[in-house]
C-alpha cells in the first residue's frame, strides 16, 4: 500500500531487512511504530512484555548477528537523513507489486501513483507544479545529477521501498528541492532467493532481467542485470497504435557491495551502468499535394525530394543514451554520534544521430549532437544527540560538473526575409562547453518541545559558481509538527530554496555561427539562466479514521524569482534549461490508503496552478511575439497538470494477487503563451499474479499478467505547441503483457 506520513524523526523511514508486513503499514508520525502497534495499545490491550522480551531474546540468540548489524546500522543511517516536517510519501514492495509491470515497471509509473505527480512525454513527471527539479538519493547518499534524456533515471528492480519527499524540506535538503527521491536498495540481507524473469507482450516487449543477492561472512551484496527491447521506446507522436521507427534496446546493470567493518561501521560501493539506443519516431506523413499532412519541403542539391525512399515515415534519426555512475560510502554510528561520508561520480552521454538527407528536406538542418556529462563529488552528513530534548545535524555537499556539447550541422543559407537562397547544404561545427561548481553546508536542531510537538529548525548556505553565472544564498528552514491526539498529526512549515540551473548555456558565439542559415535562432538574445531562489510554505494534516484507514490534507505554495523550465528546441531530445522572472506556485493534495486482510486501497487527488511572467534567459529559442506577450503578461506553464487523480485496488493472498489501478489526468498546457489545454483524460489498467510454490526444483514460480489502457484510450500528452514544445506525443495504446519470475 501506499504510506503516507508527515515525517518526524524516524519518520516514515524504513528498515532494510524489517519484516514485510510492518513494511506495509503506515507508520505513526512520533514513535516510527506501525499503526498496527498503536491501535493494539491505544485500544487497552496490554502485551505481556516479560513473554515478549524472552521472545525477542530467543530470536536474537537464534538468528544470525550480521541481520541485527544491518538492522541497526540501516536505521541509524535513517536517522541522519530524517524528513523532518516535509510530507513524505512511501511506496513499498505491495505498491510496486500492483502497479502496472510489476517490478518490470518504468520508474516513472511508480512514482505517477503518488499525490500530486503529473505524466508528461519522454518518461517525465512532474511533482507540485514543477519541471524536473527533483533530488534522488539512493541509501541517503545523493545520486548526481545526469543528462535530461528518455531513460528513466532508476530501474524499479532495485528498490526495496521508495519515499518520495516533498513540502518545507529540512536544510539537509538543497539544490533540487521540487522533491526528494529517497530510495532504498535492495541487499543481500532483503533478497530473499535469486530471481531470474521474463517479461514481454505488447509492442514486441523483451525484457529478461535477473537478481542476485547474498551474504558471505561480513560482506552483503545485491546484483541486477536486465535487457529492454520494444517497438514503443518514445510516446508516438500520431495517434496510431504503433509508432513508425520506435524501436528500443537498453542495458542496465546495478551493484550493491557493502562489508561490516564492525558491529558501528560499514562501507558500501553502489555502482550503475546503463546503455541504451532509441529511435526517434515519426509521424505519418504521405506525399499527396492535396493532403492537409504534406509539408513544406526544402530542395537539396541530388535529391528528389518526391522518391518514395525520402518519404517523412522513412526517417531514420535515432539518440543513444549511456550513463554510470559509483558511489562509495562510509558509515559510523555510536550511542549519540552518527554520520556518514560518500564520495562519488557520475558520467553520462547523448549521441543525436540525423538521416542527413530526409532532415535536410523536412527541416532545412541535419545535426549531429553529442552531449556530455561528468560530475564528482563529496558528501558528509552527521547527527549527534547533544541533549535529551536536541539532536543535532550538521552537512557538507561539494561537486564539480563538467559539460560539452559538440554539433556538427548541415544548414542552407537564407536571404533577408528567411527564404532558402541555395540548395547545397554548408556544414557548420560548433564546440562549447560549460562547468559548474555546487556546495551547500547546513546545520538544524530537532527540538523535541513535548513529546507530541517537534520544532525543526536550521540554516543552509549555498553556492553555485559557473562559465556563466556566480550566486550565492543564505537560506532558513523551519518546520513544526503537532500530534494533538494519537491518530492526528499536523505540520507546518517555511523554506527558502536555492536552486542551480544545469550547466547548459549557449553562448553568443554559437547562435552568431548560424545566423542568415535555417538554423538560425528565433532572436538574438541570450542571457543566462540564473539560480531559482523561493519562498515556499506548506501545512497539512494526516488523520487516521481507523487503524486500517487514513487520509492526508496538504496544501502548498511557492513564490520565485527566476523561476526555471526546461524545454525541447529542435529534434535531439536534450532539454535545456529557461527561466521567467517572476512565477508562483500553488495547490492542493488528498490522499488515502485502506488496508483489511487481504484487501487494499488508495485513492488520490491534487489540484494544482502556476502562473508566471517575463521569460528572462535563453530568449532566442523563442519567437519574438510570444515573449512580447509572455513580458506583459503571467502565463501558465507548460507541464501544469491542473487536476489529477489516482486510484487502485488490490487483493492478495499468500498464491494470488488480483489488482484494478486508474489513472486520470486533466491535460497539460499547449498553444500560443500556453493559452490552451490538452484534452482530459482517463486510463484502466488490470493484472492478475499467482504464485506455484509446489515446484520439483528451485522455489517459488510467479507468473503474471498485466492490461495496461484496458479501453484503449486514446489520448494525447503534447500536440508539439506550448512554451519549450517541440513534438507532439500520445499516451500508450492498450498493451497486454506476461511476466514469468522463478526463484532459485
Amino acid at each position: 500500500m501506499l504510506c503516507t506520513c508527515v515525517a518526524v524523526g524516524l519518520g516514515c523511514f524504513g528498515v532494510d531487512g524489517a519484516r514485510a508486513d510492518d513494511a506495509a503499514q503506515p507508520r505513526d508520525a512520533v514513535t516510527d511504530r506501525p499503526v498496527a502497534a498503536l491501535a493494539n495499545r491505544d485500544s487497552g490491550q496490554q502485551p505481556d512484555r516479560k513473554a515478549a522480551k524472552t521472545a525477542r531474546s530467543e530470536a536474537a540468540a537464534s538468528a544470525p548477528e550480521h541481520i541485527n548489524v544491518i538492522g541497526r546500522l540501516n536505521q541509524e543511517r535513517a536517522r541522519i537523513f530524517p524528513g523532518l516536517g516535509a510530507v513524505d510519501y512511501r511506496i513499498d514492495q505491495h505498491q510496486i507489486n500492483v502497479t502496472p509491470g510489476g517490478q518490470n515497471a518504468a520508474f516513472n509509473q511508480i512514482l505517477l501513483r503518488v499525490p500530486g505527480v503529473v505524466l508528461d512525454s519522454y518518461g517525465e513527471v512532474h511533482v507540485r507544479g514543477e519541471h524536473g527539479g527533483l533530488t534522488y538519493r539512493v541509501n541517503g547518499v545523493l545520486l548526481p545529477e545526469g543528462l535530461n534524456g528518455f531513460g528513466q533515471e532508476l530501474d524499479t528492480r532495485i528498490i526495496q521501498s521508495v519515499d518520495l519527499l516533498t513540502g518545507t524540506l529540512p536544510a539537509q535538503f538543497g539544490f533540487r528541492t521540487a522533491g526528494v527521491v529517497d530510495v532504498t536498495t535492495k541487499t543481500g540481507d532483503s533478497l530473499k532467493h535469486n530471481q531470474v524473469s521474463l517479461y514481454g507482450g505488447s509492442y514486441n516487449t523483451f525484457v529478461p532481467s535477473v537478481q542476485l543477492g547474498g551474504q558471505h561472512g561480513r560482506l552483503d551484496y545485491f546484483t541486477t542485470l536486465s535487457f529492454t527491447r520494444n517497438n514503443i521506446g518514445i510516446e508516438n507522436p500520431s495517434n496510431t497504435f504503433r509508432a513508425i521507427h520506435d524501436v528500443t534496446e537498453q542495458e542496465k546493470a546495478f551493484s550493491y557491495l557493502s562489508y561490516h567493518i564492525d558491529d558501528v561501521s560499514r562501507v558500501t560501493l553502489l555502482t550503475s551502468a546503463s546503455y541504451a539506443d532509441f529511435e526517434i519516431p515519426n509521424s505519418f506523413k504521405t506525399f499527396d499535394a492535396n493532403s492537409p499532412d504534406y509539408t513544406t519541403i526544402y530542395d537539396v542539391a541530388g535529391v528528389n525530394p518526391h522518391d518514395p525512399s525520402m518519404n517523412w515515415a522513412k526517417l531514420n534519426d535515432s539518440q543513444t543514451e549511456q550513463n554510470y555512475y559509483a558511489v562509495l560510502s562510509y558509515q559510523r554510528t555510536t550511542d549519540k554520534l552518527n554520520f556518514q561520508a560518500s564520495p562519488y561520480f557520475r558520467y553520462g552521454r547523448i549521441d543525436y544521430s540525423p538521416d542527413r538527407d530526409r532532415d535536410l528536406i523536412y527541416q532545412g538542418v541535419s545535426e549531429h549532437e553529442v552531449n556530455d556529462f561528468t560530475t564528482g563529488g563529496m558528501q558528509f552528513d552527521l547527527s549527534y544527540e547533544v541533549a535529551p530534548r536536541h539532536t543535532l545535524r550538521a552537512g557538507l555537499l561539494g561537486q564539480y560538473t563538467s559539460e560539452r556539447l559538440d554539433t556538427n550541422t548541415l544548414a542552407f543559407r537564407v536571404d533577408e526575409q528567411g527564404n532558402q537562397s541555395s540548395n547545397v547544404p554548408v556544414r557548420l561545427i560548433d564546440n562549447t562547453g560549460n562547468w559548474s561548481v555546487e556546495a551547500g553546508a547546513y546545520i538544524q536542531d530537532e527540538y523535541k518541545i513535548t513529546h507530541n510537538l517537534t520544532f525543526n529548525y536550521g540554516i543552509r548556505y549555498d553556492r553555485f559558481a559557473s562559465s556563466f553565472d556566480n550566486e550565492g544564498q543564505l537560506s532558513p528552514r523551519a518546520n513544526m509538527v503537532w500530534k494533538p491526539t494519537r491518530t492526528t498529526t499536523l505540520h507546518i512549515g517555511y523554506s527558502r530554496y536555492f536552486a542551480p540551473p544545469s550547466p547548459q548555456y549557449v553562448y553568443p558565439s554559437t547562435l552568431a555561427r548560424f545566423a542568415g542559415t535555417t538554423n538560425a535562432a528565433a532572436n538574438m538574445i541570450d542571457e543566462a539562466t540564473k539560480v531559482e531562489k523561493s519562498n515556499y510554505v506548506d501545512g497539512g494534516i494526516l488523520q487516521r479514521i481507523t487503524p486500517e484507514f487514513q487520509i492526508t490534507l496538504d496544501a502548498y505554495a511557492k513564490w520565485a524569482h527566476d523561476l526555471t523550465d526546461l524545454g525541447q528546441f529542435g529534434r535531439a531530445v536534450i532539454l535545456a534549461p529557461f527561466s521567467y522572472r517572476r512565477g508562483k506556485v500553488y495547490g492542493a493534495e488528498f490522499g488515502s490508503s485502506w488496508k483489511h486482510g487481504p484487501w487494499s486501497v488508495f485513492g488520490n487527488f491534487s489540484f494544482v496552478k502556476t502562473a508566471a511572467r517575463n521569460i528572462n534567459s535563453a530568449q532566442y529559442q523563442f519567437e519574438t511575439d510570444e515573449l512580447a506577450y509572455i513580458q506583459t503578461h503571467a502565463i501558465q506553464l507548460d507541464h501544469q497538470g491542473e487536476y489529477t487523480a489516482t486510484a487502485g485496488a488490490s487483493w492478495t493472498s499468500r498464491h494470488d494477487m488480483a489488482y484494478v489501478d486508474f489513472v486520470y489526468g486533466y491535460g497539460l498546457r499547449r498553444g500560443f503563451a500556453n493559452l490552451e489545454k490538452e484534452p482530459e483524460y482517463d486510463v484502466f489498467n488490470i493484472g492478475y499474479q499467482h504464485t506455484f510454490t509446489k515446484v520439483p526444483f528451485g522455489h517459488d514460480i510467479k507468473v503474471r499478467a498485466d492490461v495496461v489502457n484496458l479501453f484503449d484510450k486514446r489520448y494525447q500528452l503534447r500536440d508539439g505547441s506550448g512554451v519549450g514544445i517541440y513534438q507532439a506525443q500520445y499516451g500508450q495504446r492498450r498493451g497486454t503483457f506476461f511476466a514469468l519470475v522463478s526463484e532459485f
